[in-house]
């Protein structure tokens, strides 16, 4: 038999997780930046809905850095990324804050 929720509970929403490639974290979706392999390009994808072959990091500076180092973004995106892609995303972490600061 079926049991059946109360009124007052609304049932539970599945949340998608995701793996951020530096850290190894896994968390909700919404709480990593998409990185896509759109067309030969690679690009920040806020709304994670581009096609094409994703990758995720955390938006903390310190994941940035480790994902762009060698070669694990590339490899999770199955690409080479070219000078102007490395120089966007480098600029892009740059903007992103240290994952103890408070500021905001």
């Amino acid at each position: 038999m079926k049991s059946e929720a109360s009124p007052q509970t609304a049932p539970r929403r599945h949340v998608p997780q995701r793996t951020c490639i530096a850290c190894r974290e896994t968390k909700a979706k919404r709480e990593l930046v998409r990185l896509v392999n759109h067309q030969g390009e690679v690009l920040v994808d806020p709304r994670g809905k581009l096609a094409g072959r994703g990758a995720y990091l955390c938006p903390y500076r310190e994941c940035w850095e480790t994902g762009l180092k060698g070669n694990r973004l590339e490899h999770a995106l199955r690409t080479k990324l070219t000078l102007e892609n490395r120089q966007m995303l480098v600029e892009y972490g740059r903007n992103l804050p240290y994952r103890g600061d408070t500021k905001g």
